[in-house]
């Protein structure tokens, strides 16, 4: 094999992700998305697939995305720091696990950096997606835009405690009086 042809890809196997929010606003996504586990992309910078991304994690311009079983254990979250971003994959809307990895990067690892909701991220998600620490969403191709920034913003009031505010509502309006 030739050192160039590590690097050789098929067309198709990078796509740049659909409409992105970024901390409730529209935003032009600079990073690809590559689903191929054996290459890497040409193009940079880009989200590839965690294995891939563990055996270059060196490269700035290389980050993760996590399936929706992946295994959080201190030492993957402690790998995952040095990253630029880390997306988590939805391999399906009915599938929730993305949203226990998030939480867990947030509250458990105490990641900062950004972490991106990709696959199959519907409009009716974004609100709870947020609130468990995503403040990247990557929306499914067939969703709109306006209607995704509406929902984030369809509830003013949140009863429990989470990510995004971690005080419940009763312990919030005791403070008020």
């Amino acid at each position: 094999m030739q050192p160039e042809q590590e690097f050789q890809e098929a067309p198709e196997a990078v796509a740049a992700t659909s409409t992105l929010i970024k901390l409730g606003k529209p935003v032009t996504d600079t990073w690809g998305l590559s689903r191929d586990e054996e290459s890497l992309p040409v193009s940079r910078p880009a989200i590839v697939p965690l294995a891939l991304w563990q055996r270059h994690s060196d490269q700035d311009d290389l980050a993760p995305w996590l399936p929706s079983d992946t295994e959080l254990t201190p030492e993957l979250a402690a790998t995952l720091e040095k990253a630029a971003l880390v997306a988590i994959d939805f391999p399906a809307f009915t599938d929730g696990r993305g949203y226990t990895l998030a939480r867990l990067l947030r509250e458990r690892f105490g990641y900062a950096g950004e972490v991106r909701a990709i696959g199959d991220v519907l409009i009716d998600q974004l609100y709870y997606m947020t609130r468990c620490g995503f403040d990247a969403l990557a929306l499914r191709e067939d969703q709109e835009l306006e209607p995704a920034l509406k929902a984030l913003a369809a509830f003013s009031v949140s009863y429990q405690p989470a990510v995004d505010l971690n005080e419940p509502l009763f312990a919030r309006r005791l403070r008020e009086r």
